[in-house]
Protein backbone atom coordinates (compact mmCIF):
# COMPACT_ATOMS: atom_id res chain seq x y z
CA UNK A 1 0.00 0.00 0.00
CA UNK A 2 2.76 2.22 0.85
CA UNK A 3 4.35 1.65 -2.30
CA UNK A 4 1.21 2.33 -3.96
CA UNK A 5 0.79 5.39 -2.29
CA UNK A 6 4.08 6.64 -3.34
CA UNK A 7 3.70 5.93 -7.20
CA UNK A 8 0.40 7.89 -7.03
CA UNK A 9 2.19 11.02 -5.36
CA UNK A 10 4.49 11.08 -8.10
CA UNK A 11 2.38 10.79 -10.73
CA UNK A 12 0.45 13.85 -9.31
CA UNK A 13 3.85 15.64 -8.51
CA UNK A 14 4.41 15.12 -12.18
CA UNK A 15 1.72 16.55 -13.23
CA UNK A 16 1.55 19.36 -10.73
CA UNK A 17 5.18 19.93 -12.60
CA UNK A 18 4.61 19.36 -16.65
CA UNK A 19 3.73 23.20 -16.40
CA UNK A 20 7.22 24.22 -15.14
CA UNK A 21 9.03 21.56 -17.47
CA UNK A 22 6.97 22.90 -20.43
CA UNK A 23 7.60 26.67 -19.91
CA UNK A 24 11.21 26.35 -19.22
CA UNK A 25 13.52 29.39 -20.81
CA UNK A 26 16.97 30.65 -21.19
CA UNK A 27 18.14 34.19 -20.75
CA UNK A 28 22.05 33.04 -21.56
CA UNK A 29 23.20 29.71 -22.52
CA UNK A 30 22.80 26.81 -24.49
CA UNK A 31 22.07 23.87 -21.55
CA UNK A 32 23.94 21.24 -24.02
CA UNK A 33 27.49 23.31 -24.23
CA UNK A 34 26.95 25.87 -20.82
CA UNK A 35 29.67 24.75 -17.86
CA UNK A 36 26.80 25.43 -15.16
CA UNK A 37 23.09 25.48 -14.55
CA UNK A 38 21.13 27.32 -12.06
CA UNK A 39 17.36 26.35 -11.94
CA UNK A 40 14.96 29.01 -10.53
CA UNK A 41 11.07 28.70 -9.85
CA UNK A 42 9.16 32.62 -9.83
CA UNK A 43 6.32 34.19 -10.75
CA UNK A 44 8.67 37.32 -12.03
CA UNK A 45 7.67 38.90 -15.63
CA UNK A 46 9.57 37.67 -18.42
CA UNK A 47 11.26 41.48 -18.66
CA UNK A 48 12.81 40.57 -14.97
CA UNK A 49 14.13 37.02 -16.26
CA UNK A 50 15.62 38.22 -19.14
CA UNK A 51 17.15 40.85 -17.64
CA UNK A 52 18.18 38.96 -14.46
CA UNK A 53 19.08 36.19 -16.70
CA UNK A 54 21.74 37.44 -18.42
CA UNK A 55 23.21 40.18 -15.87
CA UNK A 56 23.96 37.21 -13.68
CA UNK A 57 25.39 35.05 -16.64
CA UNK A 58 27.82 37.91 -17.07
CA UNK A 59 28.37 38.38 -13.38
CA UNK A 60 29.00 34.44 -13.05
CA UNK A 61 31.64 34.69 -16.21
CA UNK A 62 33.66 37.36 -15.47
CA UNK A 63 33.77 36.16 -11.52
CA UNK A 64 34.34 32.00 -12.18
CA UNK A 65 35.32 31.79 -15.92
CA UNK A 66 32.49 29.45 -16.37
CA UNK A 67 29.31 29.61 -18.45
CA UNK A 68 25.99 29.09 -17.06
CA UNK A 69 22.62 28.21 -18.64
CA UNK A 70 19.37 30.15 -16.05
CA UNK A 71 16.64 27.42 -15.99
CA UNK A 72 13.59 29.26 -15.59
CA UNK A 73 10.87 27.84 -14.44
CA UNK A 74 7.28 29.47 -14.33
CA UNK A 75 3.98 27.99 -13.96
CA UNK A 76 1.68 31.00 -12.65
CA UNK A 77 1.34 32.85 -10.10
CA UNK A 78 2.43 32.46 -5.95
CA UNK A 79 -0.50 30.65 -5.63
CA UNK A 80 0.73 28.00 -8.45
CA UNK A 81 3.94 28.02 -7.07
CA UNK A 82 2.67 26.94 -3.62
CA UNK A 83 0.63 23.86 -5.19
CA UNK A 84 3.73 23.28 -6.83
CA UNK A 85 6.12 23.49 -3.66
CA UNK A 86 3.44 21.35 -1.77
CA UNK A 87 2.95 18.90 -4.68
CA UNK A 88 7.16 18.48 -4.76
CA UNK A 89 7.58 18.49 -1.34
CA UNK A 90 5.23 16.24 -0.57
CA UNK A 91 6.47 13.71 -3.42
CA UNK A 92 10.21 14.23 -1.95
CA UNK A 93 9.20 13.00 1.71
CA UNK A 94 6.97 9.98 0.41
CA UNK A 95 10.85 9.09 -1.82
CA UNK A 96 12.77 9.98 0.72
CA UNK A 97 14.63 12.91 -1.11
CA UNK A 98 15.81 16.26 0.37
CA UNK A 99 15.04 18.60 -2.37
CA UNK A 100 12.54 18.88 -5.61
CA UNK A 101 15.16 19.45 -7.90
CA UNK A 102 14.63 23.18 -8.24
CA UNK A 103 17.58 25.72 -6.51
CA UNK A 104 15.69 29.45 -5.58
CA UNK A 105 12.51 30.50 -4.98
CA UNK A 106 13.07 34.12 -6.94
CA UNK A 107 9.81 36.74 -6.20
CA UNK A 108 6.90 37.03 -4.22
CA UNK A 109 5.98 38.32 -1.13
CA UNK A 110 6.59 37.82 2.70
CA UNK A 111 4.08 35.67 3.53
CA UNK A 112 4.50 33.41 0.90
CA UNK A 113 8.44 32.87 1.55
CA UNK A 114 7.22 32.80 5.79
CA UNK A 115 4.66 29.73 4.87
CA UNK A 116 7.26 28.18 3.03
CA UNK A 117 10.11 28.92 5.71
CA UNK A 118 7.85 27.24 8.44
CA UNK A 119 7.67 24.22 6.23
CA UNK A 120 11.56 24.12 6.94
CA UNK A 121 11.82 24.19 2.42
CA UNK A 122 14.32 26.85 2.76
CA UNK A 123 17.85 27.19 4.32
CA UNK A 124 20.08 29.95 5.70
CA UNK A 125 21.42 32.08 3.43
CA UNK A 126 25.34 32.61 3.27
CA UNK A 127 25.19 35.94 2.29
CA UNK A 128 24.29 37.21 6.66
CA UNK A 129 27.95 35.73 7.05
CA UNK A 130 29.69 36.68 4.19
CA UNK A 131 28.59 40.21 3.70
CA UNK A 132 27.37 41.25 7.64
CA UNK A 133 27.97 45.61 6.73
CA UNK A 134 24.49 44.58 4.58
CA UNK A 135 22.33 44.06 7.52
CA UNK A 136 24.06 46.63 10.27
CA UNK A 137 22.34 48.60 12.22
CA UNK A 138 21.63 51.93 9.96
CA UNK A 139 23.28 49.31 7.08
CA UNK A 140 22.13 49.38 3.71
CA UNK A 141 19.29 46.79 3.85
CA UNK A 142 16.84 47.59 6.84
CA UNK A 143 15.79 44.15 9.21
CA UNK A 144 11.98 46.02 9.04
CA UNK A 145 10.61 49.24 7.16
CA UNK A 146 6.90 50.44 7.18
CA UNK A 147 6.50 47.70 9.73
CA UNK A 148 7.68 45.07 6.98
CA UNK A 149 10.01 42.38 7.38
CA UNK A 150 12.85 42.50 4.99
CA UNK A 151 14.68 39.44 6.41
CA UNK A 152 13.78 37.05 8.81
CA UNK A 153 15.50 36.46 11.93
CA UNK A 154 16.62 32.93 10.76
CA UNK A 155 18.31 34.39 7.24
CA UNK A 156 16.10 31.84 5.18
CA UNK A 157 15.49 34.41 3.04
CA UNK A 158 15.91 38.30 2.07
CA UNK A 159 14.34 41.20 0.17
CA UNK A 160 15.54 42.27 -2.94
CA UNK A 161 13.27 45.03 -4.10
CA UNK A 162 10.04 46.09 -2.79
CA UNK A 163 6.66 46.21 -3.92
CA UNK A 164 4.10 48.55 -2.97
CA UNK A 165 0.27 48.68 -4.12
CA UNK A 166 -1.74 51.35 -5.04
CA UNK A 167 -4.01 52.73 -7.67
CA UNK A 168 -3.89 53.57 -11.26
CA UNK A 169 -6.26 55.76 -13.22
CA UNK A 170 -7.01 57.13 -16.64
CA UNK A 171 -6.77 61.36 -16.31
CA UNK A 172 -9.32 61.21 -19.74
CA UNK A 173 -11.52 58.63 -18.25
CA UNK A 174 -11.99 60.29 -14.86
CA UNK A 175 -12.87 63.81 -16.35
CA UNK A 176 -15.42 62.22 -18.55
CA UNK A 177 -17.02 61.09 -15.51
CA UNK A 178 -16.32 64.18 -13.44
CA UNK A 179 -14.25 62.57 -10.53
CA UNK A 180 -11.24 64.10 -9.27
CA UNK A 181 -8.05 61.60 -8.88
CA UNK A 182 -7.77 59.38 -6.19
CA UNK A 183 -5.72 60.19 -3.15
CA UNK A 184 -6.73 57.10 -0.84
CA UNK A 185 -8.81 54.10 -0.92
CA UNK A 186 -12.15 55.59 0.43
CA UNK A 187 -11.99 57.59 -2.88
CA UNK A 188 -12.93 54.40 -5.11
CA UNK A 189 -15.95 53.63 -3.04
CA UNK A 190 -17.68 56.67 -4.34
CA UNK A 191 -20.86 54.73 -6.24
CA UNK A 192 -19.83 56.98 -9.22
CA UNK A 193 -17.02 54.36 -10.19
CA UNK A 194 -20.22 52.35 -10.28
CA UNK A 195 -18.99 49.64 -13.59
CA UNK A 196 -15.37 51.59 -13.94
CA UNK A 197 -13.30 49.64 -11.15
CA UNK A 198 -10.85 46.75 -12.22
CA UNK A 199 -9.81 44.33 -9.13
CA UNK A 200 -8.29 41.66 -8.98
CA UNK A 201 -8.89 38.11 -7.15
CA UNK A 202 -7.02 37.95 -3.57
CA UNK A 203 -7.14 34.24 -3.88
CA UNK A 204 -5.00 34.08 -7.33
CA UNK A 205 -2.42 36.09 -5.37
CA UNK A 206 -0.58 36.09 -1.77
CA UNK A 207 0.42 40.45 -3.15
CA UNK A 208 -3.08 41.01 -4.02
CA UNK A 209 -4.74 39.51 -0.36
CA UNK A 210 -1.86 41.52 1.64
CA UNK A 211 -3.32 44.53 -0.28
CA UNK A 212 -6.96 44.19 0.56
CA UNK A 213 -5.43 43.61 4.70
CA UNK A 214 -3.76 46.68 4.10
CA UNK A 215 -6.67 48.60 3.25
CA UNK A 216 -8.31 46.94 6.24
CA UNK A 217 -5.49 47.74 8.50
CA UNK A 218 -5.61 51.70 7.25
CA UNK A 219 -9.12 52.18 8.53
CA UNK A 220 -8.60 50.40 11.84
CA UNK A 221 -5.77 52.15 12.24
CA UNK A 222 -7.90 55.38 11.03
CA UNK A 223 -10.42 54.50 14.30
CA UNK A 224 -7.46 54.32 16.45
CA UNK A 225 -6.06 57.66 15.70
CA UNK A 226 -9.79 59.28 16.49
CA UNK A 227 -10.36 57.04 18.90
CA UNK A 228 -7.25 55.96 20.98
CA UNK A 229 -9.31 56.08 24.15
CA UNK A 230 -10.91 52.42 24.00
CA UNK A 231 -8.23 50.63 21.84
CA UNK A 232 -10.91 47.63 21.47
CA UNK A 233 -13.56 49.33 20.33
CA UNK A 234 -11.30 51.34 18.15
CA UNK A 235 -10.13 48.12 16.63
CA UNK A 236 -13.56 46.21 15.89
CA UNK A 237 -15.07 49.60 14.25
CA UNK A 238 -11.73 49.64 11.80
CA UNK A 239 -12.13 46.13 11.13
CA UNK A 240 -16.06 46.71 10.51
CA UNK A 241 -15.66 50.28 8.16
CA UNK A 242 -12.47 48.02 6.13
CA UNK A 243 -14.66 45.17 4.99
CA UNK A 244 -17.50 47.49 4.28
CA UNK A 245 -14.79 49.58 2.35
CA UNK A 246 -14.20 46.29 0.30
CA UNK A 247 -17.83 45.89 -0.35
CA UNK A 248 -18.00 49.43 -1.95
CA UNK A 249 -14.87 48.99 -4.27
CA UNK A 250 -16.12 45.10 -4.78
CA UNK A 251 -19.83 46.86 -6.00
CA UNK A 252 -18.01 49.78 -8.21
CA UNK A 253 -15.93 46.92 -10.21
CA UNK A 254 -16.21 45.32 -13.71
CA UNK A 255 -15.00 42.13 -12.84
CA UNK A 256 -12.02 40.70 -10.67
CA UNK A 257 -9.32 39.26 -12.87
CA UNK A 258 -6.82 36.23 -12.17
CA UNK A 259 -4.11 38.55 -14.02
CA UNK A 260 -2.71 41.70 -12.58
CA UNK A 261 -1.51 43.12 -15.23
CA UNK A 262 -4.80 43.16 -16.80
CA UNK A 263 -5.84 45.97 -14.33
CA UNK A 264 -3.34 49.16 -15.65
CA UNK A 265 -3.75 47.49 -19.63
CA UNK A 266 -7.62 48.08 -19.32
CA UNK A 267 -6.95 51.09 -17.49
CA UNK A 268 -4.91 53.00 -20.33
CA UNK A 269 -7.06 51.67 -23.10
CA UNK A 270 -9.98 53.10 -21.40
CA UNK A 271 -11.67 50.05 -20.21
CA UNK A 272 -11.78 51.30 -16.59
CA UNK A 273 -11.01 54.16 -14.80
CA UNK A 274 -9.09 53.31 -12.24
CA UNK A 275 -8.05 50.32 -10.65
CA UNK A 276 -6.06 48.33 -7.56
CA UNK A 277 -2.68 47.74 -8.97
CA UNK A 278 0.89 46.91 -8.27
CA UNK A 279 3.67 49.77 -8.65
CA UNK A 280 5.87 48.17 -10.83
CA UNK A 281 2.92 47.26 -13.33
CA UNK A 282 1.44 50.94 -12.69
CA UNK A 283 4.54 52.21 -13.68
CA UNK A 284 5.19 50.13 -16.74
CA UNK A 285 2.01 50.89 -18.41
CA UNK A 286 2.31 54.68 -17.59
CA UNK A 287 6.09 54.56 -19.34
CA UNK A 288 4.33 52.71 -22.51
CA UNK A 289 0.75 54.17 -22.67
CA UNK A 290 0.72 57.61 -23.80
CA UNK A 291 -2.12 60.04 -25.48
CA UNK A 292 -1.48 62.00 -29.02
CA UNK A 293 -0.09 64.60 -26.71
CA UNK A 294 2.47 62.45 -25.14
CA UNK A 295 0.64 62.58 -21.73
CA UNK A 296 1.00 59.56 -19.39
CA UNK A 297 -2.80 57.44 -20.30
CA UNK A 298 -1.81 55.26 -16.57
CA UNK A 299 -0.93 57.49 -13.58
CA UNK A 300 -0.17 55.28 -10.49
CA UNK A 301 -0.42 56.74 -6.78
CA UNK A 302 0.53 55.53 -3.06
CA UNK A 303 -2.98 55.65 -1.60
CA UNK A 304 -2.34 58.27 1.17
CA UNK A 305 -2.18 56.33 4.93
CA UNK A 306 -2.79 53.21 2.76
CA UNK A 307 -0.03 51.55 2.31
CA UNK A 308 3.66 49.78 3.12
CA UNK A 309 6.17 48.81 1.51
CA UNK A 310 6.41 44.97 1.26
CA UNK A 311 9.88 43.13 0.48
CA UNK A 312 9.97 41.20 -2.53
CA UNK A 313 12.59 38.17 -1.53
CA UNK A 314 14.73 35.66 -2.69
CA UNK A 315 15.54 32.11 -1.12
CA UNK A 316 17.51 28.69 -1.43
CA UNK A 317 15.08 25.86 -1.49
CA UNK A 318 16.23 22.76 0.81
CA UNK A 319 17.86 19.88 -1.10
CA UNK A 320 19.00 22.67 -4.10
CA UNK A 321 20.99 20.44 -6.71
CA UNK A 322 23.23 23.39 -7.26
CA UNK A 323 23.37 25.21 -3.58
CA UNK A 324 26.99 27.29 -4.29
CA UNK A 325 25.51 28.40 -7.20
CA UNK A 326 22.48 29.20 -5.62
CA UNK A 327 23.88 31.24 -3.18
CA UNK A 328 26.21 33.22 -5.62
CA UNK A 329 22.45 34.34 -7.27
CA UNK A 330 21.57 35.70 -3.76
CA UNK A 331 24.86 37.85 -3.23
CA UNK A 332 24.23 38.75 -7.21
CA UNK A 333 21.00 40.19 -6.45
CA UNK A 334 21.61 42.52 -3.18
CA UNK A 335 25.00 43.70 -5.50
CA UNK A 336 24.63 47.23 -6.02
CA UNK A 337 25.00 46.83 -9.82
CA UNK A 338 21.72 44.05 -9.61
CA UNK A 339 19.78 46.72 -7.41
CA UNK A 340 20.66 49.74 -10.24
CA UNK A 341 19.07 47.23 -12.20
CA UNK A 342 15.78 47.18 -10.86
CA UNK A 343 15.11 51.05 -11.45
CA UNK A 344 17.33 51.92 -14.20
CA UNK A 345 16.70 53.20 -17.70
CA UNK A 346 17.67 50.50 -20.77
CA UNK A 347 21.27 51.16 -21.77
CA UNK A 348 22.75 53.31 -18.52
CA UNK A 349 25.17 51.84 -16.52
CA UNK A 350 24.24 48.81 -14.71
CA UNK A 351 21.10 49.35 -16.45
CA UNK A 352 18.75 46.81 -18.22
CA UNK A 353 19.35 45.94 -22.15
CA UNK A 354 15.92 45.53 -23.24
CA UNK A 355 12.96 46.71 -21.32
CA UNK A 356 12.97 49.03 -17.98
CA UNK A 357 12.04 46.66 -14.99
CA UNK A 358 10.44 49.78 -12.89
CA UNK A 359 11.24 48.40 -9.53
CA UNK A 360 12.21 49.93 -6.46
CA UNK A 361 15.80 48.52 -4.86
CA UNK A 362 16.05 47.49 -1.02
CA UNK A 363 18.86 49.01 -0.64
CA UNK A 364 19.34 52.41 1.05
CA UNK A 365 22.43 53.16 -0.61
CA UNK A 366 21.12 53.13 -4.40
CA UNK A 367 19.40 56.58 -4.01
CA UNK A 368 22.24 58.11 -5.44
CA UNK A 369 21.62 61.90 -7.57
CA UNK A 370 23.46 59.49 -10.22
CA UNK A 371 21.34 56.76 -9.94
CA UNK A 372 18.11 58.32 -9.70
CA UNK A 373 19.61 60.64 -12.62
CA UNK A 374 20.09 57.52 -14.40
CA UNK A 375 16.13 55.82 -13.17
CA UNK A 376 12.85 55.68 -14.94
CA UNK A 377 11.25 57.12 -11.00
CA UNK A 378 13.69 59.90 -9.79
CA UNK A 379 11.31 61.21 -7.67
CA UNK A 380 10.93 57.83 -5.77
CA UNK A 381 12.83 57.53 -2.52
CA UNK A 382 11.42 54.61 -0.52
CA UNK A 383 13.07 55.32 2.53
CA UNK A 384 12.41 58.98 2.86
CA UNK A 385 8.35 58.98 2.20
CA UNK A 386 6.49 59.90 4.39
CA UNK A 387 2.78 58.62 2.81
CA UNK A 388 3.05 54.85 4.26
CA UNK A 389 1.48 53.94 7.15
CA UNK A 390 3.64 51.25 9.81
CA UNK A 391 2.00 47.75 9.42
CA UNK A 392 0.99 45.93 12.74
CA UNK A 393 1.19 42.46 12.45
CA UNK A 394 -0.97 41.81 15.20
CA UNK A 395 -3.87 43.49 13.95
CA UNK A 396 -4.46 41.55 11.03
CA UNK A 397 -1.73 39.23 10.30
CA UNK A 398 -3.47 35.65 11.72
CA UNK A 399 -6.46 37.09 9.49
CA UNK A 400 -4.88 37.18 5.92
CA UNK A 401 -6.06 33.77 4.80
CA UNK A 402 -9.73 34.55 6.23
CA UNK A 403 -9.75 37.95 4.50
CA UNK A 404 -8.74 36.45 0.74
CA UNK A 405 -11.23 33.77 1.11
CA UNK A 406 -13.86 36.38 2.60
CA UNK A 407 -13.66 38.41 -0.52
CA UNK A 408 -14.40 35.77 -2.58
CA UNK A 409 -17.57 34.99 -0.72
CA UNK A 410 -18.53 38.43 0.13
CA UNK A 411 -17.56 40.24 -3.11
CA UNK A 412 -16.65 37.90 -5.96
CA UNK A 413 -18.80 34.56 -5.79
CA UNK A 414 -21.92 37.23 -5.53
CA UNK A 415 -21.12 40.17 -7.01
CA UNK A 416 -24.21 40.01 -9.68
CA UNK A 417 -26.23 40.43 -6.55
CA UNK A 418 -24.17 43.27 -5.45
CA UNK A 419 -23.45 45.00 -8.46
CA UNK A 420 -27.54 45.15 -8.58
CA UNK A 421 -28.18 46.09 -5.10
CA UNK A 422 -25.43 48.41 -5.74
CA UNK A 423 -27.11 50.10 -8.38
CA UNK A 424 -30.94 50.04 -7.33
CA UNK A 425 -28.97 51.81 -4.20
CA UNK A 426 -27.53 54.28 -5.77
CA UNK A 427 -30.67 55.37 -8.56
CA UNK A 428 -32.60 55.67 -5.20
CA UNK A 429 -30.20 57.97 -3.73
CA UNK A 430 -28.58 55.87 -1.40
CA UNK A 431 -31.51 55.23 1.20
CA UNK A 432 -29.74 54.43 4.89
CA UNK A 433 -32.18 51.40 5.57
CA UNK A 434 -30.88 49.66 2.09
CA UNK A 435 -27.39 50.70 2.92
CA UNK A 436 -27.43 49.32 5.91
CA UNK A 437 -28.67 45.39 5.36
CA UNK A 438 -26.29 46.18 2.26
CA UNK A 439 -23.27 46.56 5.14
CA UNK A 440 -23.84 44.62 7.14
CA UNK A 441 -20.88 42.44 8.21
CA UNK A 442 -21.56 41.21 11.17
CA UNK A 443 -21.07 37.53 10.33
CA UNK A 444 -17.33 38.19 10.26
CA UNK A 445 -17.02 39.86 13.18
CA UNK A 446 -13.34 40.94 14.48
CA UNK A 447 -13.10 38.54 17.47
CA UNK A 448 -13.14 35.61 15.52
CA UNK A 449 -11.39 36.39 12.21
CA UNK A 450 -9.10 38.49 13.00
CA UNK A 451 -7.21 34.99 14.34
CA UNK A 452 -7.73 33.38 11.07
CA UNK A 453 -11.31 32.09 11.67
CA UNK A 454 -11.96 28.19 11.70
CA UNK A 455 -14.55 29.09 9.20
CA UNK A 456 -12.16 29.69 6.23
CA UNK A 457 -8.89 28.08 8.09
CA UNK A 458 -10.19 24.78 9.31
CA UNK A 459 -8.28 21.61 8.29
CA UNK A 460 -11.20 19.82 7.00
CA UNK A 461 -11.98 20.65 3.42
CA UNK A 462 -15.73 19.81 3.29
CA UNK A 463 -16.71 21.52 6.14
CA UNK A 464 -14.63 24.47 4.77
CA UNK A 465 -16.48 24.62 1.94
CA UNK A 466 -19.49 24.27 3.44
CA UNK A 467 -19.25 27.62 5.38
CA UNK A 468 -18.06 29.13 3.52
CA UNK A 469 -21.04 28.80 0.94
CA UNK A 470 -22.97 29.45 4.18
CA UNK A 471 -21.41 32.83 3.97
CA UNK A 472 -21.38 33.52 0.90
CA UNK A 473 -25.38 32.66 1.08
CA UNK A 474 -25.57 35.09 4.13
CA UNK A 475 -24.66 38.15 1.94
CA UNK A 476 -25.92 36.69 -1.43
CA UNK A 477 -29.53 37.45 0.89
CA UNK A 478 -28.61 40.96 1.94
CA UNK A 479 -27.30 42.12 -1.40
CA UNK A 480 -30.97 40.84 -2.26
CA UNK A 481 -33.07 42.63 0.29
CA UNK A 482 -30.43 45.56 0.01
CA UNK A 483 -31.78 45.86 -3.61
CA UNK A 484 -35.51 44.79 -2.85
CA UNK A 485 -35.82 48.34 -0.35
CA UNK A 486 -33.88 50.80 -2.49
CA UNK A 487 -36.60 49.60 -5.12
CA UNK A 488 -39.38 50.20 -3.11
CA UNK A 489 -37.70 53.92 -2.40
CA UNK A 490 -37.83 54.81 -5.81
CA UNK A 491 -41.31 53.87 -6.77
CA UNK A 492 -42.47 56.25 -3.94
Amino acid sequence: MKTRASIILGLLALIVALPIALRRETATTDPRRADDRLIILTPHNESIRNEFGEAFAAHWKSTTGRSIYVDWRTPGGTSEIRMVLDAGFKAAKETGREGIGVDLLFGGGEPDFSGQAKQGRLVPLRVFESQTALFAQDGPIPETFTGERYYPPDHVWVGTCMSQFGICYNPDVLRRLKLDPPTSWRDLGDPRYAGSLALADPTKSGSVARAFELLVQGEILRTLAQAPDDRQAAIEAGWTAGLQLIQKLAANARYFTDSASKIPQDVGQGNAAAGMCIDFYGRSFADELTSASGTPRVVWIAPQGGTTLSADPVGVLKGAPHPEIAEAFVEFCLSPAAQVLWFAKPGTPNGPRQRALHRTPIRRDVYTPENLANSTMPDVHPYQDSGNFTYQRELTGAAFNTLRQLVKVMCIDSHDEMKSAWQAMHAAGMPADALAVFSDVSIMPYSTSSKGDPRFDGSDPLKTAENAARIGEWFRANYRKAEAIARSKSKL
